[in-house]
């Protein structure tokens, strides 16, 4: 493995962690093809500051086991350069224009609502606190996905949201497992049990949409087949 590989390895690993211990980090401020490091010493190294406007990764990765609960100093040091971050990064959007400019906002904003949720999963240390991090993190992956939709026309724009719409549905579903599991105060196997049943159960109607909306782009017999056949696939009548 190179160098490089290992890090963008390391890095992708820690993208969910909602704790880190206590050192300086350094936010980044991306602006094309130059990247320039600006330190920012804080206790949470969960914030997820890129600044500038870099495409997000359309598929947020799992949660890993939590560390120990960050202090409320810490905590309100992540909100504050949260906060300062995404001004930098709305700034940096005004150079563009259109559709270019909507993606833009949408990452920024997208950043700050992550890095916020991040740094109450670290104080909090809950299941649910964990729960409501993850399901922020597709949130903002589904705005901005549904952002690049527009960029598209027709069916594949239809397309393209349905599929972004499904992704938002198969994150909060597991998410929602997860924490169910994770509820030792409850019957966890009884309730683990019915979160994965209507886990499942979204899941498949979602992927059924996306199924019937690629249809539209057919007519007749074919259409009617393409529906037909997703109908049986997914267990609609």
């Amino acid at each position: 493995m190179t160098p490089s590989a290992a890090y963008v390895k390391i890095s992708r690993s820690r993208i969910d962690r909602v704790a880190a211990p206590k050192h300086i980090f350094a936010t980044q401020l991306q602006k094309g093809d130059e990247m320039v490091t600006k330190p920012v010493a804080i206790a949470f190294a969960g914030v997820f500051l890129a600044a500038g406007c870099a495409t997000q990764t359309n598929q947020p990765m799992r949660a890993e086991a939590p560390a120990a609960p960050i202090s409320k100093q810490a905590y309100d040091a992540a909100v504050t350069n949260a906060e300062a971050q995404y001004k930098i990064n709305k700034d940096a959007c005004d150079s563009r224009a259109g559709n270019a400019k909507d993606i833009c906002l949408a990452e920024a904003k997208g950043k700050e609502k992550v890095a916020k949720a991040d740094a109450e999963a670290a104080y909090k240390a809950t299941p649910k606190a964990r729960e409501d991090a993850r399901v922020a993190r597709a949130e903002a992956t589904h705005d901005v996905a549904k952002e690049k939709c527009d960029d598209l026309s027709g069916n594949a724009k239809d397309v393209c949201i349905k599929e972004a719409d499904a992704a938002l549905v198969k994150v909060k579903s597991d998410a929602k497992v997860d924490r169910v599991a994770a509820d030792t105060k409850e019957d966890v196997a009884m309730k683990e049990t019915e979160a994965r049943q209507k886990a499942a159960a979204d899941k498949r109607d979602a992927d059924y949409k996306v199924a019937v909306e690629k249809c539209d782009a057919l007519s007749g017999p074919a259409k009617n087949t393409c529906v037909s056949e997703a109908k049986m696939r997914y267990g609609k009548s």
